[in-house]
Formats: C-alpha cells, sequence, structure tokens
C-alpha cells in the first residue's frame, strides 16, 4: 500500500524511497508512525545503529505513534503516543486544523511545491472545495471541521497533545517524520500513508538536512547486477495479495473491480503455484481456514510446488516438495540494499557444507525444468550460478577498478563496503532547491495532495460497499474498528499483528529454543484483562467469526485498552475442533484487500478474547 500511495504522491521515486535515518543527526525532532526498528530491523550493522549513531549526534527528541509501547519507545528514549489502529489520518487532519488555524503553515510555499493544499491549486476539474484545507476546516463534502477534539475522539489522542504536536512540528528546525510497514497492512492504508507523507509538505520539513517525506527509508544498493528476466510473454498481471481470488474465482477479477493489469479480465484461473523461500502460501495469508479450503481442492489449483528447505505449513501443501538449499549450502555474490541504510555494502558468499542428501539450489532447478522444455541454454545462457558470481562481479569491478580479481574476492566475505554520501541521503532535495528545474515525476511534477489521477480512477472503479478511494488523504473508516459499534458489540477489542525478536516473519519460529527465550503471547490491558478475569500466562481463545486461536496472554500497561496485539509469524497448527493450537494470527485476520493498492489489510480485526 505505501509503493502504490507514494506513487500517488511523490511519483515514482526511483532508488531513494526516503531520507536515510544518518539524516537525524542534523534534528531536533523525530516523529515516528508504527515504526518499531528494535523489533524489525534487530541487525546491529544496519538502520538500528544508524539511528543510534545520528540520535547521539543530535539529541533529537523522538516521539513515537503506536499503539503498543514498543521496545523502540525504550531503546530510543522516545514519548509514547498510544494511538488506536486505522486512525492516523485523522490524527494529521487535526494536526493539520491547528497549523491552519494558528497560522502555522506557510501557504505560500506550501503551493510552490504542491497541488491541492486549498483551492488555488487544484486541478481544473476538481470540485471547488476538493482541496485538502476544505476537508479540514470543514467545507468540504462531509461537513465535518477535523478539530484535535473530534480526532481525539477517534484515535484515543488527547485534543491537548494533538495541539502540541502540531505546534511542535511546526516551529522544529529540523523535523524528520517517517512511517512504518505496520500503519499501511489495514483496510485504509493507502490513505494512513498518503496522510503522514504529507506533513513534511505542510510543515516545510523536506528536502533539508534533517528532514524526510514521511516514508521509512530502504537501504542504498551497492550495484550488484541480478541475473537476467527475460521478456515473459504473458502480459497480464494481478495484485500479489490476490491470488487466492484468481484460484477460487478469477470470473470476478477485472481491470476496475481487482486491479488487473494488462486485460480487462482473467480468462482463467491459476491452475499451477510457484511457491519458493516464503511461508506465504498459507501461513501468512490473511484468513488461513478460507486459504485452506481453497488449496485442498484440487479442482481449483491443480498443482502445487513448494521450494524450501524446512516442511513449514504452506509446504504440506506441495503436490511437488522441492528441498532448497540453506544459506549455509549455498553461494552467492549479495548486495546490501534492503535494510543497511546509508551503508552499502557486496559480499561473497561462500557455502561451508557441502550440500546434503537431495538439496539443491533455486538455479539449478530452475535450470533443469529449463532443460526439460527445451529452453536451457536460452535460460542460463550456458553459465552455472558460480559462473554468473564470477561474472557479476567482473561488471562491479568495470565500474570500481580498485577491487581485487574474482579469484581473490570469492573468499574474502565481506569484499567492498561505502558509505552514502551526507548530501546524497536526503530525500527531495534537488526538488526543494528548485521545483521547476527538478519536478518529481507525479502528472503536475509537485508533491500531489489532490491526486486528479487517483480522483478519475475512482469514477472508474467499481469498489465493495463501505470502500472509498479519495483524491485527498481522508481518514476513511474501516469496517473492523471501534467505531463499528454493531460489530464490536460481538469483538470489542481491536486486534493488529507485531514482529517479535522471536522470528523473522514465520523464519525460525519452528525453533523451541527461541520460544523459550521470547515466547510468543497476546499483549492486552489491564483493563480488558480484568474485565475477562485473565492474568499474565493464562492461556487463552482469541476468537472472531473466521477462527479460533490458542496462546498465552501477556497483560500489561504498554497497550491501548481496547486494542490487542497477537505477534505474526507463528506456524498455524489446527487441533481435532478446529482451534490454531500453533498461534497463528492469520487464523483470525481478513481476507478483505484494501480499496486501492488491493493490497494487506491484515492488521485490521475485532475480536474477543476468553480464557480456555
Amino acid at each position: 500500500q505505501n509503493f502504490t500511495a507514494t506513487s500517488y504522491t511523490y511519483g515514482a521515486t526511483g532508488v531513494q524511497f526516503a531520507s536515510h535515518f544518518s539524516q537525524i543527526a542534523h534534528s531536533d525532532l523525530v516523529v515516528f508512525f508504527g515504526l518499531n526498528l528494535s523489533e524489525t530491523r534487530m541487525s546491529g550493522g544496519g538502520q538500528v545503529e544508524e539511528l543510534r549513531r545520528a540520535l547521539e549526534i543530535s539529541g533529537a527528541r523522538v516521539i513515537i505513534i503506536d499503539p503498543r509501547y514498543t521496545d523502540s519507545v525504550v531503546t530510543e528514549h522516545a514519548e509514547w503516543l498510544p494511538i488506536r489502529p486505522t486512525t492516523d489520518a485523522a490524527l494529521v487532519a487535526a494536526i493539520a486544523h491547528t497549523l491552519i488555524k494558528e497560522n502555522l503553515i506557510d501557504e505560500e510555499r506550501v503551493n510552490t511545491y504542491c497541488v491541492g493544499y486549498d483551492r488555488s491549486t487544484l486541478p481544473e476539474a476538481a470540485k471547488p472545495n476538493a482541496s485538502y484545507k476544505d476537508y479540514v476546516l470543514g467545507n468540504g463534502d462531509d461537513g465535518v471541521e477535523k478539530t484535535p477534539e473530534w480526532a481525539a475522539d477517534i484515535c484515543g489522542i488527547p485534543a491537548i497533545r494533538i495541539r502540541q504536536l502540531a505546534r511542535e512540528m511546526a516551529g522544529a528546525r529540523a523535523c524528520f517524520i517517517a512511517q512504518g510497514w505496520g500503519p499501511q497492512r489495514h483496510a485504509n492504508g493507502e490513505q494512513t500513508s498518503r496522510a503522514v507523507q504529507i506533513l513534511p509538505a505542510l510543515t516545510g520539513h523536506f528536502g533539508l538536512p534533517g528532514t524526510n517525506n514521511g516514508n521509512w527509508t530502504y537501504g542504498t544498493p551497492y550495484g550488484v547486477p541480478a541475473l537476467p528476466i527475460g521478456e515473459n510473454s504473458v502480459k497480464v498481471s494481478i495484485p500479489c495479495y490476490l491470488w487466492t481470488d484468481a484460484i477460487q474465482s478469477p470470473e470476478k477479477m477485472t481491470a476496475t473491480t481487482m486491479g488487473v493489469k494488462g486485460a480487462d479480465k482473467l480468462k482463467t484461473g491459476i491452475k499451477l503455484f510457484f511457491n519458493q523461500a516464503g511461508n506465504a502460501l498459507l501461513n501468512q495469508h490473511g484468513n488461513i481456514n478460507r486459504t485452506r479450503k481453497i488449496l485442498e481442492d484440487d479442482s481449483l489449483c491443480e498443482t502445487i510446488v513448494v521450494i524450501d528447505n524446512h516442511m513449514t505449513a504452506s509446504a504440506r501443501f506441495a503436490d511437488i516438495l522441492l528441498p532448497e538449499t540453506s544459506y549455509l549450502e549455498a553461494e552467492d555474490l549479495v548486495d546490501s540494499s534492503y535494510a543497511a541504510g546509508s551503508h552499502h555494502y557486496m559480499i561473497a558468499m561462500q557455502k561451508t557444507i557441502t550440500p546434503m542428501w537431495e538439496v539443491r539450489s533455486t538455479y539449478d532447478i530452475c535450470a533443469d525444468i529449463a532443460g526439460h522444455l527445451g529452453v536451457r541454454e536460452r535460460f542460463t545462457e550456458g553459465r552455472t550460478q558460480a559462473e554468473w558470481m564470477a561474472k557479476h562481479y567482473g561488471q562491479v569491478k568495470e565500474k570500481r577498478s580498485y577491487l581485487p580479481e574474482w579469484e581473490v574476492a570469492m573468499n574474502m566475505g565481506v569484499i567492498d563496503q561505502q558509505s552514502t554520501r551526507d548530501e546524497d541521503s536526503i530525500i527531495l532535495a534537488d526538488f526543494r532547491h528548485d521545483p521547476v528545474a527538478s519536478p518529481l515525476t507525479t502528472p503536475s511534477g509537485k508533491i500531489e495532495i489532490y491526486s486528479h489521477t487517483l480522483a478519475e480512477l475512482a469514477k472508474t472503479w467499481t469498489l465493495p460497499e463501505g470502500d472509498r478511494i479519495p483524491a485527498i488523504p481522508e481518514f476513511c473508516v474501516v469496517a473492523e474498528s471501534h467505531l463499528n459499534k454493531n460489530l464490536t458489540a460481538k469483538y470489542p477489542l481491536q486486534m493488529s499483528g507485531f514482529h517479535t525478536k522471536g522470528h523473522t516473519h514465520s523464519t525460525y519460529a519452528s525453533v523451541l529454543m527461541l520460544h523459550e527465550a521470547v515466547p510468543d503471547e497476546i499483549w492486552i490491558n489491564p483493563i480488558d484483562a480484568n474485565a475477562r478475569q485473565l492474568k499474565s500466562g493464562d492461556l487463552v481463545h482469541v476468537f472472531n467469526d473466521r477462527g479460533v486461536v490458542e496462546i498465552p496472554c501477556k497483560v500489561t500497561q504498554r497497550i491501548l485498552p481496547g486494542v490487542v496485539a497477537m505477534p505474526q509469524g507463528a506456524w498455524t497448527r489446527l487441533d481435532s475442533n478446529g482451534v490454531d493450537v500453533g498461534g497463528c494470527i492469520n487464523t483470525l485476520t481478513s481476507h478483505l484487500p484494501s480499496p486501492l493498492a488491493k493490497g494487506n489489510p491484515q492488521h485490521t480485526n475485532l475480536v474477543e478474547i476468553k480464557r480456555a
């Protein structure tokens, strides 16, 4: 959802998605929405360490907005602002209300760099009251003024603190605003992402040292080439989250209902499925019981091939199971681009043991498949995996002549490490300096608070009842929230998922020693626990219409009342009564995709809890 939202706010951002955390060395205020580095980026050599060093230099004040008092609040000496899930866009609107009412916005600057903040920069086709300012002041179609009191009733943060936060952001010398991936994994995820993205534009904290664009930064890639992909003769594609729909009901998948690209509709469903190095076939996908029924029906997807090195919950559904090498048995030339921040490097991976039994690399498996199809030479270009590594290293060495020869480098481990120049770590710097000479890739060339493209798309797409695609980042109420009084009468607790130090998504979730060190527990506030006569360690059933999960509970004031949180990644395992005693959160999560990206809504859930 975040990548899709970014394309409508900032356009295609290229390699750099946001400023690096190293820029916080120049900040005096840091505001994170649901960004929990200490548990999602645990590597001491990556972004956690980069952020720690930057904060040591700047001494910036940190505010973390999250339903949970996360480990990041502790380690970053931050102030915690507890917020109800799905309500970030309401908070942003109330911050904007204070900025407007207290004359804390430089409107001339905003209109220089943005489209749709007020009526003066709206596209001709837009309604006169369609600007974000009109929405905030209550002049929009809903007629509701987005005061801090209005937002406080929705998000749970007191109105006086919302006003203070707006003043602090406006008065900061350099405010670094960023969001994690959690807030966008909701049924209104795109709206949350776009709302946070426009805060830097409204406050002027973009394109300068110590600032950001509201996104979570990726690392700068070192530049290791990838294997050539070739041309795919199939031009039709679907949003990846909707693969179960493409199996179960392909006739419902069209360009205007489910985001099919390259065709007006699907002509046939998925009949052959390859799942390589991932547990998303079942375990990590929404509404596991629904997914399980789809995969069990051989009349739908006829053949499932899984390539993995563990017998995961997903691997159990394989018709053909191919054992893959572990990293101890593998060779590769590795690029640092994912989570190393301003640091980028190249590593030569060497196998420490010879692949055992029938284990093979995915490259060799696919090369043999290509051979059976008569296209081995076209697929491999006559090279083994080791020979591709040597070729790619040679291509890197052409640009970095100081590197040693491959015969030496292949045994070095870390071959080369560099750091991004400070001035290259700032997103939107050229645009801030000269928006005319360095326009963005949006249709207007500016930051699009109002997106004409979204307005037109909303007219043509057929959306499920209740779903909306606004042209501005409005707060959109979702079905499974605390605001749905009918549903909360039955399931009164909002449940979201979170990452845990005990496993990385579902990787290592099968290691019993890690369960002892970091047990999976559902977090619940003492107010909610006392009402259910629960204490820490009690085995509970967490349930809704989609399923039942059995898991111990953790009673803690580190979570907002009315909200519970369960670690994601545990492997699903049903007992004879259909209860998931493996503790997998996706037995309870919904599959209903977000309106725009048709993406993951799996943090948007209502549940009830009782003693098992």
